[in-house]
């Protein structure tokens, strides 16, 4: 069977963590007020020198270094992002002049379910011959386009990139690569989590917008579902699930998600505490803490997931 198979992976914070009480000096909140809501207690804030290209390419290079692969045999690198250095050309490409990288390279737009998108669109790539081994990127400065004075939005993001990379190979039924993924969207609800700006509209980047409670709802029915979706098809139960590598945007969701699969909490991945929601970035990051603190190891079943606003939602169902 041919598949796209993870060889390794790696991830990027900036120099800066600012804690909740350090937040709560310059915002009306409290470290209460915001670990009983979301179960954030940090988040990493990126510095005017440290941007989205700057993250990626970091991540890059460690998941270049877990594999053993140099950044000349990479032909594909799929980034994404809500957060790019500029509007155009895409990040990928800064990303791909850094590392000495070669073919394609582009961004996904899909905000936090951005990797989950930019996995299946490189894993499609891969499979059908387009490329032979890939760099598979999320990475953002949420940072930059949040509203300081919105207490209820400012405090649930942050800044960091985590990547993979990924090559094409011949396994055995059974055998590692990914196996299912699924992808959805839904934009009647473009308006529940957007942000107030954009280049055509107001010329800006416009600020990050949400209505919390809405948001909630859908991202709880809409996980669970394709969560199901993706068993199902990959024929297999839940309790086969080694680990779950969730989207880091509450952990409250994050409880309610793993109620509706009946999947016990000590099979998810959960970062949101001291990384806060990185959008794109968050699901690699996690996968990278994972990995590198020996939880997760070859030959498990893993499956990411995310939703972000527009709606978008997927997952990915993957043997390591």
């Amino acid at each position: 069977m041919i598949r796209s198979v993870i060889k390794g992976s790696g991830s990027a914070l900036p120099d800066r963590m600012v804690s909740n009480e350090e937040l709560a000096r310059t915002v009306d909140t409290s470290d209460e007020w915001i670990v009983e809501r979301t179960g954030i207690r940090a988040r990493y804030i990126a510095a005017e020198d440290e941007t989205t290209s700057s993250l990626a390419i970091a991540a890059a290079r460690n998941a270049l270094e877990a594999a053993n692969i140099d950044g000349s045999e990479i032909d594909l690198i799929v980034l994404a992002t809500a957060t790019p250095d500029k509007t155009f050309p895409a990040t990928a490409t800064t990303v791909q002049a850094a590392l000495g990288c070669k073919g394609a390279a582009f961004d996904v737009a899909a905000v936090c379910s951005g990797f989950i998108y930019a996995l299946t669109v490189a894993d499609s790539m891969l499979r059908t011959g387009m490329a032979t081994k890939a760099l598979v990127i999320g990475a953002e400065t949420m940072s930059r386009i949040l509203d300081w004075e919105d207490r209820a939005t400012c405090v649930l993001f942050g800044d960091g990139a985590g990547a993979v990379v990924l090559a094409v190979e011949e396994v055995e039924q059974g055998g590692a690569g990914i196996l299912v993924s699924r992808l959805h969207s839904d934009g009647t609800y473009n308006g529940l989590l957007c942000t107030d700006g954009g280049p055509s509209t107001t010329g800006t980047s416009g600020k990050v917008r949400m209505k919390g409670r809405e948001v909630f709802r859908h991202a709880v029915v809409n996980l669970a579902e394709v969560l199901a979706e993706v068993i199902e098809d990959a024929g297999i139960s839940p309790e086969d699930i080694d680990w779950v590598v969730p989207h880091q945007a509450n952990a409250r969701i994050l409880d309610a998600t793993a109620k509706k699969l009946n999947l016990p909490m000590e099979k998810m991945v959960v970062t949101v505490d001291r990384h806060a929601n990185t959008s794109a970035a968050s699901v690699p990051l996690a996968l990278d803490v994972a990995i590198r603190d020996g939880r997760i190891r070859p030959g498990d079943l893993v499956m990411l997931e995310a939703m972000g606003g527009g709606f978008t939602w997927g997952a990915c169902l993957l043997r390591m």
